[in-house]
C-alpha cells in the first residue's frame, strides 16, 4: 500500500491512503491514522469517512476541538450524501465533546438530538451508552434528580442487552446513586450486581485467552512432531556411524541432567515464594488476633460495665447520670464500629482482596458526604465544619478508599478538637498536576515526637503501656497505605493546644483531561 501510494495516480494513492488510515485506526495507532488520512483528496468519493474516522481519533486522544471540526463537517451532509454512518452517532460525537469542553448547553443540545433518533432506531446497546451520557451531564451540573432519571433508565435498557461492559457501568451509576441518597442496602445490591457482570466479563476474557492458548498448544505440538521427523530422518542417514549414536546419547543425558536440575531450582523457588507469602499471612493473622484480643475486648469491657450502671441508674430514676451514660454507650459503639469497619479494610488491603478503580472524584461532594455522616459528633461538640474546597476540582482516585481516608481523620479531628471548636476542609495551590487538601483542626494537637511516630513506616498496629491501650493505630495506617494505593502523599503539621493540619496530595484532573 505504501509503495503504490507513492505512484502519480491520485485515485489509487487515495484509496491506499485510506485504507492504511483506517488500519492503523482499528490497531489504535491513532498519530499513524491520522498521518495517513490528513493525505486524502478532498476529491475521493469517500472523504467524509474519513472526517468521520478523524473526529473519532481526535476523540480517543481528548483533542475536543479538532474533533468537532470534523463532526460538524458531517452534521451538515444530507443522509443521502451519508449512507455509511447515522447522524444520530455523530450527534452523540458532538455532545460528548461538548461535554468534556463544559460547554453543558450545547451538549445537551445534541445528545438530546441523538436521543430523538436512537429511541425511533430502538438500538438499545447505544441508547444505554447515551443515557449515561445525558445523566453524567446533569450529574456534574448538580441537577441529580434529572441525572437520576437517566441513570434508571440506562440501567432498564442494560436489562435487554448482551454487553456485559454497559451492564456493568450502569449497575454501578446505580450504587452511587443509592449511595448518595444514603440507601445502603440498595447500594450494596447495585454493588454485588456490578461485582457480578465484571466477573463475567472476567470470565469471558479468560474463555478466550484459553482458546488461544490451546491454539498456540496445538501448533506447538505441531512443530515438535515435525522436529521429531527431522532427528528421525537424521538418525536413519547416520545409522552407521556408531560414534554419532554415542555422542547423541550423552546429550540426552546432558539435557535430560540440566533440565532435572532446572525444573529442582524452579521448584525450590516456588516452594520459597509460597513459604514466605504464608509467613506473611500468618504475620497478619497474628496482628488481627492481637488486636481483637485488646481493643475490642475492652471496647466490649467498657460497654459491659457501662450497662451495669446504667440498671443501677434506671432503679434511682437518675436521669441527668442516666443520659450521660446513654452519650457514653453510644460513643463506646462508635469507636467499636469504626474498629470493626477499620479492621476489615486493613485485612482485605493486606492479603490483596480490596478491589482498587481510579476515576474522576469531585472533591467538594466528597466532603460533603463525609460531614453529613459525622454531623451528629460534630453537633455533639458544637464543633464548626467549614469546606472550603473549590466546587471545579476533580481528583484521580478510588472513591471508595478515599472515603475511608476521610472518615479516619474527621473521625480523629473531632476525637482530638475541644468543645466549640472548628474542622475546616480546604485546599492549596501548589503545580498543576497534583491537588493539595488541608484537614485543620484547632484542637489539642501534638507534639513533634509523636508526628514522627505517626509518619514513619512500620507494621505496629497498636502502643501500649503497662496499665491501658493508648490506641491502635490501625486507623492512620490504613490511611497511609490507602494514600499510597491512589499515588498520594501524606504529612502532618502540629503544635501543643493550637492544632493540626493533615496535609494529602493526590493526582488532580485538569480541564483538558
Amino acid at each position: 500500500m505504501k509503495q503504490l501510494s507513492s505512484g502519480n495516480n491520485k485515485e489509487l494513492s487515495d484509496y491506499c491512503h485510506y485504507i492504511r488510515g483506517n488500519s492503523f485506526r482499528q490497531l489504535k495507532l491513532f498519530k499513524e491514522a491520522q498521518k495517513e488520512l490528513n493525505l486524502i483528496s478532498k476529491d475521493f468519493p469517500f472523504y467524509y469517512l474519513a472526517d468521520k474516522y478523524l473526529g473519532e481519533i481526535y476523540l480517543e486522544l481528548k483533542e475536543f476541538d479538532k474533533a468537532i471540526s470534523h463532526f460538524e463537517k458531517l452534521e451538515k451532509r444530507t443522509p443521502a450524501q451519508t449512507p455509511d454512518y447515522k447522524i444520530s452517532v455523530i450527534y452523540q460525537n458532538l455532545g460528548l465533546c461538548y461535554l468534556h469542553l463544559q460547554k453543558f448547553d450545547k451538549a445537551e443540545e445534541y445528545l438530546f438530538k441523538s436521543k430523538e433518533l436512537k429511541e425511533k432506531e430502538n438500538d438499545n446497546a447505544s441508547l444505554t451508552y447515551l443515557y449515561m451520557n445525558i445523566a453524567n451531564l446533569y450529574y456534574i451540573q448538580y441537577k441529580d434528580d434529572k441525572a437520576i432519571t437517566y441513570f434508571e433508565k440506562s440501567y432498564s435498557l442494560s436489562k435487554q442487552i448482551k454487553d456485559f461492559d454497559k451492564k456493568r457501568d450502569a449497575a454501578l451509576n446505580m450504587a452511587v446513586v443509592e449511595e448518595n441518597r444514603g440507601n445502603f442496602k440498595k447500594s450494596l445490591v447495585y454493588r454485588k450486581e456490578f461485582e457480578q457482570w465484571k466477573d463475567s466479563l472476567t470470565n469471558q476474557n479468560k474463555i478466550w485467552a484459553l482458546a488461544d492458548y490451546e491454539k498456540k498448544f496445538a501448533v506447538a505440538q505441531k512443530q515438535k512432531q515435525i522436529k521429531v521427523l527431522e532427528v528421525e530422518n537424521q538418525l536413519k542417514n547416520t545409522q552407521r556411524n556408531s560414534l554419532f549414536f554415542s555422542a547423541i546419547g550423552l546429550l540426552i543425558i546432558l539435557t535430560g541432567g540440566v533440565y532435572l536440575y532446572a525444573q529442582k531450582a524452579k521448584n525450590g523457588k516456588i516452594i520459597l515464594t509460597q513459604k514466605n507469602k504464608l509467613d506473611q499471612l500468618n504475620n497478619t493473622k497474628d496482628q488481627l488476633f492481637s488486636i481483637v484480643s485488646h481493643d475490642l475486648r475492652s471496647s466490649v469491657n467498657a460497654l459491659k460495665t457501662s450497662n451495669s450502671k446504667l440498671s443501677t441508674t434506671l432503679e434511682t430514676k437518675n436521669y441527668e447520670e442516666l443520659n450521660q451514660l446513654i452519650i457514653q454507650n453510644s460513643a463506646i459503639a462508635n469507636g467499636a464500629y469504626s474498629l470493626l469497619d477499620n479492621l476489615l479494610h486493613w485485612a482485605m488491603l493486606q492479603t490483596k482482596q480490596l478491589y482498587f478503580h481510579k476515576e474522576s472524584v469531585h472533591l467538594n461532594s466528597i466532603v460533603q458526604q463525609i460531614e453529613y455522616n459525622y454531623k451528629p459528633l460534630l453537633l455533639d461538640k458544637s464543633i464548626t465544619f467549614e469546606n472550603s474546597v473549590p466546587k471545579n476540582i476533580f481528583i484521580l482516585a478510588d472513591i471508595d478508599s478515599l472515603k475511608i481516608i476521610f472518615r479516619n481523620l474527621l473521625d480523629n479531628a473531632i476525637k482530638f478538637s475541644n468543645e466549640n471548636g472548628k474542622i475546616s476542609f480546604y485546599t492549596r495551590e501548589n503545580n498543576s498536576e497534583y491537588c493539595e487538601l488541608v484537614i485543620e483542626d484547632n484542637g489539642i494537637g501534638m507534639s513533634q515526637e509523636t508526628i514522627k511516630e505517626l509518619l514513619a513506616d512500620n507494621d505496629l498496629l497498636a502502643k501500649k503501656n503497662d496499665s491501658e491501650i493508648i490506641g491502635t493505630g490501625l486507623g492512620m495506617q490504613l490511611c497511609k497505605q490507602m494514600i499510597k494505593k491512589n499515588n498520594g502523599t501524606f504529612t502532618i503539621e502540629s503544635e501543643i493546644n493550637i492544632g493540626t493540619k493533615i496535609i494529602l496530595t493526590f493526582p488532580k484532573i485538569t480541564n483538558n483531561g
